[in-house]
């Protein structure tokens, strides 16, 4: 079987994003794009959607390997998928989710795969999730390296069974005390961004303007962020299901994809596919020598 090469992506008229032009976003009250990407053909539509930040995010479990939580999936996996994101980038900020094993353990495991990230597949920065002493003494080891670190609080998914599932987070006053506090720890801790998930708009109102420094990024939390993010497969319907209730599709890319496939499908059967213009010829000459070859 057989694919042209993927055409490597040129440098567009829009300078590359940078932790300075994300801030600067932020002062201007100009609205961060971020959205999820793979490989390489969500990458290509990021870069010439013009968006601000690409994750690859451990929702990769999910949207591309099948899993049943973000959990699953191991590091070389996502080094993988961010490998084949970074090539087909020119323009956005890019960042990796550290996956669940691969930093809780030590600050010294921590930097060991962020560093992986940066040198093996090019990433801009890495993404952890939580607040507390844990992630906080992660995230200050990490960003000691030289490696700059978003923060993930709300809900955060590589913890929703200590959660109680994937439920908004923020609703009574000790969960939102939590949030506040996690994600101010964050934003002290030196992150440049925070990720608030599924939390409450009037806690999103209060949190932000205490955050001036950090660019606040919500899915779920509200239109009073710095920007937004969503997954790729979600706000493109690539996915069965209804999905979470923050979610806009934009398009039915599922059911596209389905009906191609079966067209395609009873084309075959029915023989109307291949059509001659899809064969390729041979000479008259060489299929008549051919042919006395064969006797």
């Amino acid at each position: 079987m057989s694919a042209r090469p993927a055409q490597r992506p040129a440098g567009g008229a829009r300078p590359p994003v940078t932790l300075p032009g994300l801030a600067a976003l932020k002062r201007e009250g100009r609205p961060v794009v971020m959205v999820t990407a793979y490989d390489f053909p969500g990458a290509r539509a990021a870069e010439e959607a013009g968006v601000d930040v690409v994750l690859v995010g451990d929702s990769a479990a999910m949207t591309v390997l099948g899993l049943d939580s973000t959990t699953g999936v191991e590091l070389e996996e996502m080094l993988v998928l961010a490998r084949a994101v970074r090539r087909g980038l020119t323009t956005p900020l890019l960042v990796a989710d550290l996956p669940f094993g691969s930093y809780e353990a030590s600050d010294e495991l921590a930097v060991t795969s962020a560093v992986r990230f940066v040198k093996e597949a090019g990433v801009d920065a890495v993404k952890l999730e939580g607040g507390g002493p844990v992630p906080l003494s992660r995230a200050r080891a990490v960003m000691a390296a030289g490696i700059p670190v978003m923060g993930h609080v709300g809900l955060t998914p590589q913890s929703a069974s200590a959660l109680g599932g994937f439920r908004a987070q923020g609703r009574d006053l000790a969960s939102a005390t939590r949030v506040l506090g996690e994600a101010e720890a964050l934003a002290a801790a030196g992150c440049f961004s925070v990720v608030l998930e599924a939390v409450p708009s009037q806690l999103t109102e209060l949190l932000v303007p205490r955050l001036p420094g950090t660019v606040v990024i919500g899915i779920g939390a509200g239109p009073a962020v710095d920007g937004q993010v969503l997954v790729l497969h979600d706000l493109l319907g690539m996915r069965e299901g209804v999905g979470a209730r923050f979610v806009q599709r934009y398009a039915d890319l599922q059911q596209a994809m389905v009906a191609g496939v079966r067209a395609y499908a009873e084309d075959v059967r029915e023989r109307r596919y291949p059509a001659p213009q899809h064969g390729y010829g041979m000479p008259a000459e060489v299929l008549a020598a051919l042919r006395e070859q064969l006797g």
